[in-house]
């Protein structure tokens, strides 16, 4: 594995390795021995910012756990969301009061709750093996 104490040199891998798969950099002190049974070094995963339609939402309408999204074009497959944070759920649940809830639906094998609504969300999309969708405010 390439190590550098370089931080230009990790930027430049960081930037121009994406295009062959690298899904981020790992930083840590120099002098820092692997940690077993830790979180002590710090993962830079590369994320895009992309809008989500909001097609429906897991646990309480006014309080959502996870969105179902869709990203990219209308037939794009239903993919939820990470966790919402309290806040942001709480905004995200008075936006989604009034929306006609149309049945219930899979997506990565959790059920979620299909709505109709045009509500759009800006979210970070990662590009690490999870391809993780996390929900940074409403548009």
């Amino acid at each position: 594995m390439p190590a550098t104490d370089d931080r230009d040199v990790a930027e430049h891998w960081y930037e121009a390795l994406q295009a062959q798969g690298l899904e981020g950099v790992v930083a840590k002190r120099g002098t820092a021995a692997y940690p077993s049974g830790r979180r002590e070094w710090v993962k830079v995963r590369h994320a895009d910012t992309v809008d989500g339609l909001v097609v429906g939402f897991t646990g309480p309408r006014l309080r959502p756990q996870h969105l179902a999204l869709v990203v990219g074009d209308e037939d794009s497959q239903v993919r939820l969301s990470t966790r919402l944070e309290p806040v942001l759920a709480t905004h995200i649940g008075a936006a989604l009061a009034d929306a006609e809830a149309i049945g219930e639906r899979r997506a990565e094998g959790a059920t979620y709750t299909r709505i109709q609504t045009d509500l759009t969300v800006e979210i970070l999309a990662g590009s690490g093996r999870h391809g993780t969708l996390t929900v940074v405010r409403m548009r």
